[in-house]
């Protein structure tokens, strides 16, 4: 039986974002690929440095505006022209025509699921809990500070090795550790208090 590792990984942390940029691509580099970023803001190019690839959404978006559209036609086209033909003004049973609205309202709302539902699952949410919310300073990320987390399942992973290449990036916060589970003990005396800045 193999036992979990007491790190989740190291973190870094920086004050702008070109730091952590910076600070990411040197990681990508020195041959780190299971590593994260955390800003309070988009940051363009950072994911592109930690590797990230092309999202897979817009194809869950396809295939279920597809999937939709397909539904709500055929959905029509059986009740109409199958299940209960009805000659209303002498009209074809299978006057698509009339059925486009509704398929493109189907198109539509299986689309905008598919979106939502795929973006939920391709980023493994809800999860209302994460190793890095063990990290008391970590509250500043939504708020004025930048976070490179090199986590302990990299192959490259080595607890001293790495803290030294993460300070080797000159974090202005430092390097702390990422515990799995919380332990106040390891931080402060008690326990920690929201850090608000003035925006």
């Amino acid at each position: 039986m193999t036992t979990r590792p007491r790190l989740y990984g190291l973190m870094a942390e920086y004050e702008t974002a070109e730091q952590v940029r910076t600070a990411t691509h040197r990681a990508w580099k020195a041959g780190y690929r299971t590593m994260d970023a955390y800003t309070p803001y988009p940051v363009e190019g950072l994911a592109r440095e930690l590797g990230e690839k092309q999202t897979r959404i817009p194809f869950a978006v396809l295939v279920g505006g597809l999937t939709g559209a397909a539904v709500g036609f055929f959905m029509q086209y059986w009740s109409m022209a199958v299940d209960y033909p009805f000659n209303a003004g002498g009209r074809p049973p299978n006057s698509w025509p009339a059925f486009i609205p509704v398929t493109f309202e189907v198109l539509i709302l299986v689309a905008s699921f598919s979106a939502f539902l795929g973006m939920l699952f391709l980023n493994g949410l809800p999860r209302p809990n994460h190793p890095v919310f063990n990290v008391p300073r970590f509250a500043r990320a939504s708020q004025d500070r930048f976070f490179l987390c090199i986590e302990s399942a990299d192959p490259r992973f080595d607890e001293v090795a790495t803290a030294a290449f993460l300070a080797s990036t000159e974090p202005p916060g430092g390097v702390v550790e990422v515990p799995f589970e919380w332990r106040p003990s390891a931080y402060e005396d008690k326990p920690a208090k929201r850090e608000f800045v003035a925006v």
